[in-house]
């Protein structure tokens, strides 16, 4: 099979990992390779937003990359509105290269990759299938729930534009996928029929992400870790309330700018302030950007992981630390209501409840066998659910379905 992935943003050839709404280059790495592993003829169709990158590349074997020049390339990682003002620039040439060599079917991520690929494949008999990643639906209801307050998602992240084009892209499309079952409803409330939405959740590396390996140095302390964005004050605020009533308890705060320039970052200087404030600095620390490959050593070292987040479509960083049998605390949102079993992997706690999480901190450490416990059924969860070969298992059937649907 011939497969075009459209994935405007992404930079495939220089990996950005990361989680939440924008998906990370390692993961559309990984996915690619284990659908070329199975046979398959993969392109990925990307922008070109990086000056040094070549029109055409080899990502792995039988996985090529197309960077089609849609404009002058930016400073800095385009937004949005970048993407969005450049998708005719970047159709018109998918177009003409699928009228020359057809693919069997187009696989885009995000919504103006979704834009552009429909365009491009419009009479051409090609199947889309769309993968949002992040629905602007469902930011800016995160957005609501913390309205108003430091660090917030802010609702005005969603365009109008995407606002309005989300719907009609999922309508379009000849099928959906949704990375977890939350997304479904959403999707069906957007007037996308439940019978053309798929559930394929995003992936984890259960080669490097390993309960077996190295881990960071520890100092004696029980440790917590958090992976997040520190311009997300307002849940960090509520962790690092809750650690006042954990004694001993480290956490570190992985995340934002490197180490070195932390110091320059106003988020992270405020929540330093905050930690400070509330007696804790000498237990938080914070770890700036750490690499793909130095995480799993961190995760191996924690006793918990802990997500505080508003919203998390994929739980990425969550479903890393599973994998190295670590369990996690998160709320209800995205994908941990799929990914962590209440009470078997991990513990499901509602959001902005400091008091409750230090409470559940506190039941947990002082219980290292059911830590243990949840951990051995943690990499179980993960290595049966989530990993790569059969995510991409999950994505080559719908692949064949939309493909025999347009035959």
């Amino acid at each position: 099979m011939k497969i075009a992935l459209v994935a405007q943003n992404a930079t495939p050839l220089h990996p950005r990992a990361g989680s939440g709404p924008d998906r990370d280059d390692i993961g559309l790495g990984e996915l690619t390779r284990k659908l070329a592993g199975q046979g398959h003829q993969v392109t990925v169709y990307a922008q070109k937003n990086l000056a040094d990158v070549p029109d055409q590349a080899e990502l792995h074997a039988g996985v090529r990359v197309e960077h089609i020049d849609a404009g002058p390339v930016a400073e800095t990682a385009p937004d949005d509105a970048d993407l969005l003002e450049r998708v005719p620039a970047f159709s018109g040439p998918l177009r003409s290269l699928w009228q020359s060599d057809r693919p069997d079917v187009v696989h885009a991520l995000a919504w103006t990759s979704g834009l552009a690929a429909l365009a491009a494949a419009r009479d051409l008999g090609i199947p889309v299938v769309q993968e949002f990643s992040s629905l602007s639906v469902a930011e800016r209801r995160a957005a609501a729930d913390f309205r108003g307050q430091p660090g917030a998602v802010k609702a005005d992240g969603a365009s109008a534009a995407r606002i309005r084009l989300e719907p009609a892209i999922g309508r379009s499309a000849s099928a959906v996928v949704a990375t977890n079952s939350a997304e479904v409803s959403d999707l069906a409330s957007l007037g996308v029929h439940r019978s053309s939405i798929r559930i394929v959740p995003w992936g984890v590396d259960t080669d490097l992400f390993t309960p077996e390996g190295p881990a960071a140095k520890r100092n004696g302390r029980p440790r917590l870790l958090t992976a997040a964005d520190l311009t997300q004050r307002k849940p960090l605020e509520t962790l690092l309330r809750a650690l006042t009533k954990v004694p001993d308890a480290e956490l570190l705060v992985v995340g934002g700018p490197a180490e070195a320039e932390l110091p320059k970052d106003d988020n992270y200087v405020k929540l330093a302030k905050f930690a400070a404030t509330l007696g804790i600095a000498d237990r938080v620390i914070f770890t700036g950007k750490v690499e793909y490959a130095a995480m799993p050593p961190l995760l191996r070292s924690a006793d918990l992981v802990i997500s505080t987040c508003q919203y998390e479509p994929s739980g990425t960083t969550s479903l890393q630390a599973m994998a190295c049998g670590t369990p996690v605390i998160a709320p209800p949102v995205g994908g941990h209501m799929d990914a962590v079993v209440d009470g078997t992997t991990g513990i499901i706690i509602p959001p902005d409840r400091p008091a409750l999480l230090a409470q559940r901190l506190r039941q947990l450490l002082a219980h290292p066998m059911l830590i243990e416990a949840y951990g051995v059924a943690a990499v179980d969860r993960v290595r049966s659910r989530y990993s790569w070969d059969r995510i991409a298992g999950e994505t080559l059937a719908v692949y064949d379905r939309v493909t025999i649907q347009a035959a």
